[in-house]
């Protein structure tokens, strides 16, 4: 496994993909996580128009603003978690393809 005290350059590079796929899987996960906050707002708003016939909307503004607006919080939250997890999946299969292209060994076990 070693030679010299060094570790062969396809351990190296195998913990290197490694790492990428453990920082890929991470992506997914805010992923998963971004689409949730995103679905929130738009359920808790499905709620109210379901429900809007039981209140007055005169009588309920006072409350509706401050739920609106954490809803478009919750919106714009949901959309940055989305847009940056995919921005990093990107980068990540980018960054394994070239690992694959250059190591051509190693690329059997990546594909």
């Amino acid at each position: 496994m070693e030679t010299n005290g060094l570790p062969k350059v396809d351990d190296v590079i195998f913990g290197e993909i490694q790492v990428l796929l453990a920082e890929k899987r991470t992506a997914l996960a805010a992923l998963r996580t971004g689409i949730a906050v995103f679905a929130l707002p738009l359920s808790v708003l499905s709620a109210l128009i379901a429900t809007s016939r039981y209140y007055s909307m005169e009588k309920v503004a006072p409350l509706l603003a401050p739920l609106l607006l954490l809803n478009l919080g919750l919106v714009v939250l949901g959309t940055w978690l989305v847009f940056r997890s995919i921005r990093r999946i990107r980068h990540f299969e980018g960054r394994i393809r070239e690992l694959s292209e250059k190591y051509r060994s190693l690329a059997e076990f990546i594909e």
